[in-house]
């Protein structure tokens, strides 16, 4: 059985949430995701082993690269989490908001 790590932990790191950002918006090979970082290959492909271990990313073989891109489902507990904070600071921007426009109107 795959001990699965936590999503928390994996996105904690600077560098692993960059890798997140570069894969969002394409597939890449983990050389080309290295070659955006000033570390070593052996080092970003530990970091793409962590995210790949939390589900954060999925990886298709073409041909004989490995490309990695962002799993969404993965993401789905990191949003899970942040969504009632989310919700609560729309209230307060709302609010905000609403207090803002009454000032203006008594100007």
């Amino acid at each position: 059985m795959k001990l699965r790590r936590d999503v928390f932990q994996a996105i904690a790191d600077p560098t692993r949430r960059a890798i997140v950002t570069l894969l969002a918006f394409q597939a890449m090979t983990p050389t080309s995701i290295a070659e955006n970082f000033n570390s070593t290959r052996q080092t970003i492909s530990k970091h793409i082993q962590i995210l790949n271990e939390c589900d954060l990313l999925k990886q298709e073989q073409r041909g004989r690269e490995i490309y990695y891109q962002l799993n969404p489902d993965g993401m789905k507990e990191i949003a899970d989490f942040i969504e009632p904070f989310r919700k609560m600071w729309d209230t307060r921007f709302n609010k905000l908001e609403e207090i803002m426009k009454k000032h203006q109107s008594n100007s």
